[in-house]
């Protein structure tokens, strides 16, 4: 994962989305946002004779930053269909290459994967979850490439650095474990947007050679530049190690892609060179971006394979990039997932070509010379059995047409046409669709593409657009409650992501029979990223982010002197690379000293740690269990170490948010019997004037408007009829969100997984997108969280004037998501 930029991510974000917001919005107004003319014809000559790389994949990455381990705790059926949207041929993305992190046991963007050798020689070939996905996805595609590669890592290797011998033996003992999984590697590299090193390069290969895995190819580089294929071209040792060149964010990180670069050094080789690792977008606005960088990658700079981070977003809505992927699936407790554009996206791709094909250069470039009109990539099979071209039309303001003939050995007939349409920004998802075949009129096919879409033509069968409805998103119930016994030793507990550190399923010590969670890295690991060294702890989380009002206790077990153990609540907003968490924190030494502590995430690098309490209890030394509770009950917050209580201090900081366990140092921890109970929480039915916390404005019906589709904005507060909202339960614990003067639900046109799709009234109907999460955020203010998609209400951009239209945007933490709730009666 890479984020380098010159503006605070969250703005860059916000500003590629709303990039291809406008561009939707311009093709459905024909109001061109640029100087783009289309063309009105394109003569293309797919010839099986033409010059052209060989073409590697497209596909995804799991690992990064732990986006997949949530899917593994989804029920078996939403999971097996998640899988199959991902990798089942001719059904979704088809996935063609699979990335997977070599965990190292520390954050390496949202989530810390676990390791399978914590020190020298102890390897365990199940830890984590990564052998799993490969496993799944070999089982759909035996076809798929897969690659591997380390962010992080055991800081047993080298004494802290990677590019050591140890590095090399960890590497090979990792090829050993996929071999007992009769998983066959097929690319491997050394760390990821690290600067290369030629000589664990050579070294690597060698070694490969010698242990049997010759037929592994070396990927180097993977860094944001292309460094290595200078190194290459300068070094005979170096060009014969490594067999592919990648970099990352070639088109340019989190852009709009239209443009990507590689160096002449990287063309001229003679060895394929790959975007290694591109997307970073949002699941729906990213699809675009991504559609044009799969061909302008190839246009542009020869590179014959693209991989985007990341595979699937099944992380909490609490961490930085949870928005990410192609298929969202945030919710294992209720089964609930959507399948994004960026699927679709990449699918009229995939499952059109496969990896050994062709790329026909003669076939391949900008409609009507002009990019600005969109691009086309053709593909033939080795033996010319086959043949697909992609278009695409993503910054097009008109219709075009593409007359096509074929030569050179290439089959010809009827043609199939399948596309995605890209240009509605709002609205439900859409799907590839098959359209009419296209049949030659003297030996000249002729295709009208129109803006905002993907096309594929070809001469291939099999394709399709799976169409399963996924359960609707739901509270996870409390009370919630977890023994940890019922696991296999160094299996992950259900629904809990490691943000740093490893917790696994251990045998119980302290004369406790059974299994316990414990935290098992024994040190700091070799980090990613750079967060504050003091600040490198390690922790996991689990949970609702709306819980508010609840107690989560833990019995623990310290192993070691001078250690601590941790049990946290209402943790929100975490910054990336873990580098901050809004959270409360209980935490108890083996001397006895505890302290109710509270962290944050201002400034850069830094956690903000405050002590809001602190004090001494008997000692409680090493293998015995005690038990930890937090309290939260409004602005409350009560600690409770082996049943009485310690303290208790007033604040309104957090209002909301998962719970979690934690150790303060890289050390083993024993946890057992977890729960998370209900408290009492306020009811919120009734009137309510609904103010923003950045604007100080109220929600209103725009200018007083009663009808359906009426936009919903923010107003001075007027204390009219169209300001005031009557808000009550559902059965399943949401509100409905009523205008009390157009008798009018607060809803999201059709259930869109759009960020920035406007809100409006709509007529109650009971749907997931008339229903909300109305969570305390802190400070007398609530998140307002759509059922449908799991998206805040959002004033648009922050704005404070009259009329600003709200929608809806994924969490942020800002306070244009914030609320408060006056009531009226």
């Amino acid at each position: 994962m890479h984020h380098a930029t010159g503006l605070p991510d969250r703005h860059v974000r916000r500003l590629a989305a709303l990039t291809a917001l406008l561009m939707g919005l311009a093709l459905l107004t024909g109001r061109a946002l640029s100087p783009a003319y289309a063309a009105t014809s394109t003569a293309i000559t797919v010839d099986g004779a033409s010059a052209g790389r060989t073409f590697d994949g497209v596909g995804a990455i799991s690992g990064g930053g732990g986006n997949t381990r949530l899917l593994v705790d989804y029920p078996a059926t939403q999971r097996n269909q998640i899988l199959d949207y991902l990798f089942k041929p001719g059904y979704g993305a088809a996935l063609q290459i699979l990335k997977v992190e070599i965990g190292g046991d520390v954050n390496s963007t949202d989530g810390s994967e676990i390791s399978f050798e914590h020190t020298k020689g102890d390897i365990d070939c199940d830890a984590g979850y990564e052998w799993w996905a490969m496993e799944q996805a070999k089982a759909r595609n035996p076809g798929i490439k897969l690659f591997a590669l380390a962010w992080g890592a055991p800081g047993w290797i080298g004494n802290g650095d990677f590019y050591t011998q140890d590095g090399i033996d960890y590497m090979i003992d990792w090829l050993g474990c996929a071999k007992q999984h009769g998983l066959s590697i097929d690319y491997i590299g050394g760390r990821n947007e690290k600067t290369y090193s030629a000589w664990f390069y050579q070294t690597l290969k060698s070694a490969m050679a010698a242990n049997g895995y010759a037929s592994t190819k070396l990927v180097g580089g993977d860094e944001t530049v292309w460094n290595i294929a200078t190194g290459m071209k300068n070094s005979t040792a170096l060009y014969n190690a490594v067999d592919v060149a990648g970099a990352h964010y070639p088109c340019t990180y989190q852009s709009a892609m239209t443009t990507c670069s590689s160096s002449a050094d990287a063309q001229s080789l003679g060895k394929p060179i790959w975007a290694s690792e591109n997307g970073s977008e949002n699941a729906e606005t990213g699809a675009a971006p991504v559609a044009r960088a799969i061909n302008r990658g190839y246009l542009d700079a020869k590179m014959s394979a693209y991989i985007n981070w990341p595979m699937v977003a099944s992380d909490y809505q609490n961490l930085y990039f949870h928005d990410q992927g192609l298929v969202t699936a945030n919710q294992p407790w209720s089964g609930a997932y959507s399948v994004s554009r960026t699927a679709w996206s990449i699918a009229q791709t995939t499952q059109f070509t496969s990896p050994g094909w062709k790329y026909l250069d003669t076939a391949s470039g900008y409609l009507g010379g002009d990019r600005a009109n969109g691009s086309y990539v053709s593909y033939a099979a080795p033996d010319k059995s086959a043949w697909s071209t992609v278009y695409e039309t993503l910054d097009a303001t008109a219709s075009q047409t593409v007359t096509l003939n074929v030569a050179g050995g290439l089959p010809g007939g009827a043609l199939h046409v399948w596309s995605t349409d890209l240009s509605q920004p709002g609205g439900a998802t859409p799907r590839m669709l098959r359209g009419s075949d296209l049949t030659a009129v003297g030996g000249t096919y002729s295709l009208t593409l129109e803006p905002g879409r993907v096309y594929t033509v070809t001469t291939t069968t099999g394709q399709g657009a799976g169409t399963t409805t996924p359960p609707a998103r739901n509270r996870l119930v409390m009370p919630y409650s977890d023994s940890f016994a019922g696991y296999g030793t160094g299996q992950e507990a259900r629904y809990f992501a490691s943000m740093n550190g490893a917790f696994q399923a251990a045998p119980c010590t302290g004369g406790r029979s059974g299994q316990c969670l414990r935290q098992t890295a024994p040190m700091k690991p070799i980090i990613w990223w750079a967060p504050a060294s003091n600040d490198i702890q390690p922790y996991t989380l689990m949970g609702d982010v709306g819980w508010s009002n609840y107690t989560v206790g833990s019995d623990v077990l310290l192993e070691k002197s001078g250690s601590s153990a941790e049990i946290l609540g209402r943790v929100g907003t975490q910054s990336k690379f873990s580098t901050g968490l809004n959270a409360y924190h209980l935490r108890l030494s083996d001397t006895g000293s505890w302290a109710l502590l509270k962290t944050g995430t201002t400034g850069t690098n830094s956690w903000n740690w405050t002590t809001l309490a602190s004090g001494s209890v008997t000692a409680p030394g090493t293998g015995t269990w005690h038990k930890l509770a937090l309290t939260f009950q409004d602005s409350t917050i009560t600690a409770k170490i082996d049943g009485s209580t310690v303290g208790a201090v007033t604040d309104t900081s957090y209002g909301a948010g998962l719970a979690g366990l934690g150790t303060a140092g890289y050390y083993p921890v024993q946890y057992s019997n977890l729960s998370v109970t209900h408290e009492s929480v306020p009811d919120l039915s009734g009137t309510y004037k609904i103010i923003s916390a950045g604007s100080g404005k109220a929600l209103t019906a725009s200018n007083g408007g009663t009808s359906d589709g009426t936009p919903v904005v923010q107003k001075t507060d007027a204390n009219s009829g169209s300001q005031q909202w009557k808000l009550a339960y559902t059965s399943a614990g949401y509100l409905t969100v009523t205008g009390v003067t157009s008798g009018k639900a607060l809803d999201v046109n059709a259930a869109s997984t759009w960020p920035g799709a406007g809100l409006q009234l709509g007529t109650s109907n009971g749907s997931v997108s008339q229903q909300w999460l109305i969570a305390p955020a802190g400070s007398g203010t609530y998140t307002i969280e759509s059922r449908s998609n799991g998206y805040k209400a959002d004033v648009y951009k922050a704005q404070t004037t009259d009329g600003t239209p709200i929608d809806q945007w994924f969490t942020n933490g800002s306070t244009n998501q914030r609320w408060k709730l006056v009531k009226v009666s």
